[in-house]
């Protein structure tokens, strides 16, 4: 009884992780097919997260997130942002810009961390809770670079403010969390200078959230 209990609380979990890896969500079939178990079982299995509300159908009928997994989500989210705060912190002196924790949050990049630099005369105001496209500013598109296995930096100019230059950098191998840390300054950075110091506070915080 609990080598079945265990096998169909995995079978829920890897269901999970694929609904959220699909953005555009996933048929019974298609999820029957990469668990390798019959309809019926991803039936059972939907019908019991649904009740929890991590799993729902849309109106086609394919299986997508629920509000459930926002909401742990979102009691996880003041977690991250304690682990990730004294790599932020340090990124700010020491570049002189506008430092920020990225998530990736119902399609938009949800700033979840700022941290302004202490030493510097003006610098970018950015709030936290701002949210923007992931296609726009160096930090979605980021995110959107460490989906395809990229974790280098990467730069925008005025995508999201104007005169505003970015760089930021995909957080690696944080499990169900897809973030990038990023720097924003008044004008140009020098990228070859900043860029790796990016990518080493990004792998920080991945450590620290390990």
């Amino acid at each position: 009884m609990a080598t079945e209990t265990a096998q169909t609380l995995d079978r829920g979990l890897r269901l999970l992780h694929l609904v959220a890896e699909a953005p555009a969500g996933l048929t019974v079939t298609e999820a029957a097919g990469r668990l390798g178990v019959g309809r019926a079982v991803v039936y059972r299995l939907a019908a019991t997260l649904g009740e929890h509300g991590m799993i729902r159908r849309d109106s086609a009928g394919r299986l997508r997130l629920g509000a459930g997994v926002l909401h742990l989500a979102r009691r996880a989210q003041p977690l991250v942002a304690d682990a990730a705060l004294p790599s932020l912190r340090r990124l700010a002196e020491q570049v002189g810009a506008t430092a920020h924790l990225t998530v990736a949050e119902d399609g938009e990049g949800f700033a979840l961390l700022v941290v302004e630099p202490s030493w510097t005369q003006f610098h970018v105001a950015y709030r936290a809770g701002s949210r923007h496209p992931l296609e726009l500013g160096a930090a979605g598109q980021a995110i959107l670079a460490g989906r395809a296995g990229a974790y280098g930096y990467v730069t925008s100019t005025g995508q999201l403010q104007p005169g505003a230059y970015g760089v930021a950098a995909a957080v690696p191998g944080v499990d169900g969390m897809e973030m990038s840390v990023g720097v924003v300054a008044l004008s140009a950075l020098d990228a070859d200078v900043v860029g790796p110091q990016v990518v080493a506070t990004a792998a920080a915080v991945a450590k620290a959230l390990s």
